[in-house]
This record gives structure tokens, C-alpha cells and sequence, in this order.
């Protein structure tokens, strides 16, 4: 059974085809990074995957229909980090978190002690426990997205969607929440499905790598096979040289002679 099954999607907005019959396949445990220039709809795949667009097609999700779950269902199966998440003004970390358990909270019901234990849980893994009741708007940019990557967790889902979830961050920073991500993978089993500007990156973490253009699959497999010179030059139109990294190819941007 796939963890994401998707087959012939397709996405329109403001009478403009975003994605034009994309075929994916994501199987439980794997990393997979969808790459592509601006505007070839990485981040549109990513919201319907999580439910936030209208599209045509199917989209399955551990072998059930996504259109068949109902919306606690849904926010059971799958979590999202956005690139830009919208935060009330003045909230603490730990209530930031506790949103994540939102799904499991029945309607004008209040969390349970097994739902604190949850979130409690989620900070000690993240080191963010310290800064539980700070506001989030004092933390700085790496905190602040391993507290955004917490609320996703607290959800227990088993999907994982992560919307450029580094662009925001420096080098440091980045390497700090790649990594965990990955160790949360290897721990819990999390299937994550993620986009990324940075090509370098993107072939470091990923198992898989799938990319985009003009709304649909042009390319897809490990990342040695995706990240070519050929390939990049053709739909990103750069000049790069791709090294032999140790953890995978590095994209080197070359000037013009």
C-alpha cells in the first residue's frame, strides 16, 4: 500500500492550469522532494495533497480515497508546514503546539491530559520545552520553525507535507531542521513529501526526487539521475556544474563566460 497514491491531478486557478495530470507515488517511510522552477506548481501539488485546493484526478492516501475522509479524518492523516504560517499575535509555543491536536479535541470540549502528554512529548523531541511559554514571536528563525514543524507533529499524522520549509532560514539553521526531520523519520516511520528551491539540499535528504515543469512530471528517481547538468539547464534554463558530493550531487551555479 502507497502512503500517497496520486493519479492524473489536475488544478486550475483563476482559469489558469497549474498542474496538468501529475502521476505520484510516495511509499510509506520515503522522503520524496518535488524541485522545479518558479511557477511549475510545487507548492499547488503539496496543498492538494493536504486537501487546501480544488482539483480533478485522485488522490489516495494509504489506500483510501482523499476525497472519502472526512476533515478530522484528514488532519489525522496528513500535516502540513507552510512556508509562511499565520501566527495570533502574543501566542505561546506550547498553545501554538496544542493547535496540532486540534483533530483529536472534540467540539467545544477542552485537551486531554493525553493530548498535553502529546505536545509534551513533541517539545522535549524538539528541545523547544524551555521555551513553552514564550511568545513565538520572541524565538528566533530556527526555533521558530522547529516550533511550526512541533504543531505538525503533535497531529500524529503519518504524513508529513513540508512547503520550502528552510527558505526563511540560514545555512545552520537549515542543517538543524533537515536533520531532524530525518531522525523523526527514522523514528516514528513518517513519510514526508516536501518542496525545496534549494537543488543541493533537496539531493542530500531526499530518497527520491520529482521534478516539476510546466505542471507536470518531467523527471523522476534518485537524485544522481535528476539532478543533471542536462536537465537543469533545459527547464531551469542555469547554468550549473553538478558535483559528486558525499550525501548526494551538489549544483554549482556557473557564471557565463
Amino acid at each position: 500500500m502507497s502512503a500517497v497514491e496520486i493519479s492524473g491531478l489536475r488544478v486550475e486557478l483563476g482559469g489558469k492550469e497549474i498542474l496538468a495530470g501529475v502521476d505520484l507515488t510516495v511509499a510509506p517511510g520515503e522522503w520524496v522532494t518535488i524541485i522545479g522552477p518558479n511557477g511549475a506548481g510545487k507548492s499547488t501539488l503539496l496543498r492538494a495533497v493536504g486537501g487546501r485546493v480544488p482539483y480533478t484526478g485522485s488522490i489516495s492516501l494509504f489506500g483510501t480515497g482523499a476525497g472519502r475522509l472526512r476533515r478530522r479524518e484528514h488532519a489525522r492523516t496528513v500535516a502540513t508546514v507552510v512556508q509562511s504560517p499565520i501566527v495570533p499575535a502574543g501566542m505561546a509555543v506550547i498553545d501554538y503546539v496544542l493547535l496540532g491536536r486540534t483533530p483529536y479535541i472534540p467540539a467545544l470540549g477542552r485537551e486531554s491530559a493525553g493530548d498535553l502528554g502529546a505536545v509534551a512529548e513533541v517539545l522535549d523531541r524538539l528541545d523547544l520545552t524551555g521555551f513553552a511559554e514564550r511568545p513565538l514571536a520572541t524565538l528566533s528563525g530556527g526555533e521558530r520553525q522547529r516550533a511550526f514543524l512541533a504543531r505538525a507533529l503533535a497531529q500524529g499524522a503519518p504524513l508529513l507535507l513540508l512547503d520550502e520549509p528552510t527558505s526563511a532560514l540560514d545555512i545552520g539553521h537549515q542543517q538543524e531542521v533537515l536533520e531532524l526531520v530525518d531522525r523523526l523519520r527514522g523514528e516514528s516511520g513518517l513519510t514526508v513529501l516536501a518542496t525545496m528551491h534549494d537543488l543541493s539540499v533537496a539531493g542530500e535528504y531526499a530518497d527520491r526526487l520529482v521534478l516539476l515543469a510546466g505542471g507536470a512530471v518531467v523527471a523522476s528517481g534518485p537524485p544522481r539521475t535528476v539532478l543533471t547538468e542536462e536537465l537543469l539547464a533545459t527547464h531551469y534554463g542555469a547554468r550549473v556544474r553538478v558535483i559528486d558530493g558525499d550525501q548526494g550531487p551538489l549544483v554549482v551555479p556557473v557564471r557565463p563566460r
